[in-house]
This record gives structure tokens, sequence and C-alpha cells, in this order.
């Protein structure tokens, strides 16, 4: 019982634990007699969780907020969980900014494609989607879901990987691949939407920066460091 337990930790001596830390590192178990020692940080670290509220826009920006988005890591990834509209039948996009996000408008190519499935078993099909893809190096917004009702029931949930983006050699790949619950007016449909795309510049990108194509959003935001080794 809870009792117990409480009593059998307070047999163990404190100055028994080593908690000394040195720099980088975590801590482990181990079975010395302190039964501590340091360990190497995971190779996922959690960076920054912003969860919006009626918001037009939801924005990452190195150095800003305790935001980290620079050569630390080689790859990012944004988890989005459970992103709502406000207005009915819009999407969620992301643009790119290579100023700190005084402009979010990084020249852009990429490629897009659905799988849907209707509630009621009346429709499914995987398809390309033209109107969702970007070309010419197009600096507008990269459409990343199929659009969504505004009621309870929808939303949008899934990930985003963004590549080496402090390179100032290469341009930066990003992938996505969210789901989304959808509506037509009469009955609601599972999205399976993927995007793959590049930022074509050698500048080192340091934003990026979320929106509905039209009204606000709701939902939680969660930007990752991934380590290459």
């Amino acid at each position: 019982n809870v009792w117990s337990i409480i009593v059998a930790l307070t047999k163990f001596n404190f100055n028994s634990f080593d908690l000394t830390t040195a720099a980088s590192k975590g801590l482990a178990f181990n079975s010395s007699a302190n039964g501590f020692e340091t360990a190497a940080e995971g190779s996922m670290t959690l960076i920054k969780t912003i969860t919006a509220s009626n918001a037009s826009t939801t924005s990452f920006v190195d150095g800003s907020s305790s935001v980290v988005f620079d050569n630390t890591y080689p790859v990012y990834m944004v988890k989005l969980i459970n992103i709502h509209n406000d207005t009915s039948d819009k999407y969620l996009q992301i643009n790119f900014s290579v100023d700190t996000g005084s402009n979010y408008n990084v020249a852009k190519q990429s490629s897009v494609f659905n799988a849907y499935h209707k509630e009621d078993g009346a429709a499914q099909a995987l398809q390309y989607e033209t109107s969702m893809d970007l070309d010419g190096n197009s600096t507008g917004a990269q459409r990343l879901t199929a659009g969504q009702h505004n009621a309870a029931d929808t939303g949008h949930s899934g990930t985003i990987f963004i590549f080496n983006p402090s390179s100032t050699t290469f341009v930066k790949n990003f992938i996505s691949d969210i789901s989304t619950t959808g509506y037509d007016g009469s009955n609601e449909y599972n999205y399976h939407t993927f995007v793959a795309g590049y930022c074509n510049t050698t500048s080192a990108i340091d934003a990026f920066q979320f929106s509905i194509n039209s009204g606000t959003h709701d939902g939680t935001f969660k930007l990752y460091g991934i380590k290459d080794s």
C-alpha cells in the first residue's frame, strides 16, 4: 500500500545519492551504491509548446520566446495536436522566413496527395492534389490539409519535419503528414494529406508560421529538435 511505499523510501539515506550532473548530460540509474550516473541526452528534445486560442497565426522564431531553430539540430519536428478552425471549410497552411519573421515569403516547390474515406462509406480515393501543390518558386503559404468544418468533432493532427534549416549551401526540405476530419455539409470524411517540398533558398531559414487560410485556430503545436546521432 501507499504507506508501506513511503516507509520503504524513508529508509534511504539521502547522503548516498550523488546527483552531480555534467554539462549536456542527463541522469540514468545504474547498479552502483548511489544508483546514478550521467548519461547522454535523448535524441529528441522538446523545444517549445504553443497552445493557440483564437489565433490568426502561430509562429516559431529562432531566438524568440525560448525557440531554438538554427544549427543546433539537423532535423526539426512539429507535432500538431487537435488544431481546429473557427470557420467552416478552411485549411491549415505554413510559410517560412529568412529574416526572423519579418516576412514569411520563402520560395517553395512541393507535391501533395490525399487519401480520403467518407464516414458513410460512400466515397474513398487516393489522388494527387494539383490545387494544393506549389510550383514556379511560389512565395505563398503551403497548404497542409484538406478543408475542415468548424464542428467540435473535426480537427487536424499530424507531424511536420523540416531538414537542416540553417544551411547556407543547400535548399531546405520539408515533409508533412496530417490527418483531418473534414465535413462537406452532410457527411464527414477522414483525409490523410501528404505534402513534400523544399524551400528554394540558400539563406538560413530562422522562422516558420502556421495559419488558417481564413479565420482563426485553436490547438497545440509542439516543436522538437532531433539529433543526428
